[in-house]
This record gives C-alpha cells, sequence and structure tokens, in this order.
C-alpha cells in the first residue's frame, strides 16, 4: 500500500467543538500567548497555566471525533496512513487512526518538570495545584510550549521524507517547524490541502486544494485518492 501521511492543525478538530487558537473568537482572542502556552510563563505562572489545560482538557472529555477523523481512520483499508498531528487531542485515535505521532504533545498525559521522559496519563482528569510527579518535581502538562524544542520532528521529518502522497488539513502553515515538514516531502509527491480558508505553501510543490473544512473536504479527498489505490 502507498504510504500516505497528513498533516493536520487545529482545522481538524474545530468542528469536533475545539476551539482553535488564530481564528476570530478563537483562544488568542481570550488569553495571551506569553501567558499560558510559553515556557516563560510556565517559570512566571503555573497555576494559571496548569488552570488553562484543566479547562481544555475538560472541553476534550466532552468532544467526539467528526468525520474527517474517521475517515482519515477508514483510509488505513487502502493505504499505509500515517498522521502527524499539531494538535494536543486524541481525537485522532478515538476515531480510529492507528499511526498517530502528535507533535506538540499531548493533553491527557502529565510530565515531570525536569524530566521530559517521565510522563504519565492522566486521562481527562484536572493536575492539581503543586501536584507531584514521580520525581519530585512539579507535574505540568506534557505540552511542548513556545520556547521549547520539539522532540518529535525528527521522527516526523523522517516520515515526511518517505511519503507517496501528502496530505495537509487543518493548519496554517505559520507555525515552526511543523511547518517545514512540506520542504521533507519530495518534489514528485502528490501534495493535497484541505482548508475552507487560503493557505499560503511555503514550498515549490504543486497543491491540489480542497476548500472545504475536514468534515466535507475528508470524503472529496478519499474520492480523488481512488486513483492511487494500488
Amino acid at each position: 500500500m502507498k504510504k500516505l501521511v497528513v498533516l493536520t492543525g487545529a482545522g481538524m478538530s474545530a468542528e469536533s467543538g475545539l476551539k482553535t487558537f488564530r481564528d476570530s473568537g478563537g483562544l488568542w482572542e481570550q488569553y495571551r500567548v506569553e501567558e499560558i502556552a510559553s515556557i516563560d510563563a510556565w517559570h512566571r505562572n503555573p497555576a494559571v497555566v496548569q488552570q488553562f489545560y484543566n479547562e481544555r482538557r475538560r472541553q476534550l472529555a466532552v468532544a467526539e471525533p467528526n468525520a474527517g477523523h474517521r475517515g482519515l481512520a477508514a483510509l488505513e483499508t487502502d493505504f499505509d496512513v500515517h498522521i502527524i498531528t499539531q494538535n494536543v487531542d486524541n481525537l485522532h485515535e478515538r476515531g480510529g487512526s492507528t499511526k498517530v505521532l502528535h507533535l506538540h504533545g499531548q493533553l491527557t498525559q502529565a510530565r515531570s518538570s525536569i524530566n521530559p521522559d517521565l510522563v504519565t496519563d492522566i486521562g481527562y482528569n484536572d493536575i492539581l495545584p503543586g501536584e507531584k510527579a514521580a520525581d519530585g518535581s512539579l507535574l505540568r502538562p506534557n505540552i511542548v510550549w513556545f520556547g521549547e524544542a520539539v522532540p518529535a520532528m525528527e521522527e516526523a521529518a523522517e516520515i515526511a521524507a518517505h511519503a507517496e502522497i501528502f496530505v495537509v488539513i487543518g493548519s496554517s502553515l505559520n507555525v515552526y517547524p511543523a511547518a517545514g515538514l512540506i520542504h521533507y516531502v519530495a518534489m514528485m509527491t502528490p501534495v493535497f490541502l484541505i482548508d475552507p480558508k487560503p493557505v499560503r505553501v511555503p514550498s515549490m510543490h504543486e497543491v491540489e486544494y480542497i476548500r472545504e473544512g475536514a468534515i466535507k473536504g475528508v470524503p472529496i479527498l478519499a474520492e480523488k485518492l481512488r486513483e492511487f489505490k494500488i
């Protein structure tokens, strides 16, 4: 089966009711990034950061995978599908996808403040004020914040480099280093982009645009991919 690599951003989960950061009415209008999504914010006021991510976790607990998530999972019947997601939710997994790489961490996990490898699953539970990891450090969300390296980038680049079909869904392609993954994709690899809004692709690839959200766009993609089935 051909290797189908899908890069997903916040727009993938927006139709499941999860707010994006950059759209009108999004989270950046309610919070300044410096206050809740940076390593400096964590050092300055961990209680505020914990509260923000506790709220996001409660929101995720009642969200459901949408038809776009389920549609990507269904493509595994005919393709070797690898999801690289900028999202910290678990909707791809709950939608049935079996190969999901989270670039920016996972909301349902917490980790040590001093050892990034000391990770624990917390589900949809809050991280309590002052709660400690097993090593005695303050327990923090297992999220990659602004100002931190993205540990999964090397693996993501390797996956993108071997893509035989590359798809972008719901990503503004403004956030680096994730947006740079397109540069690892071979020039002759077919590239599709699903988004209702115009997105500038930072590469010379020829891109086929599907100007829909994930729910309507993934079935259109599935139809277009019929010619690539082996």
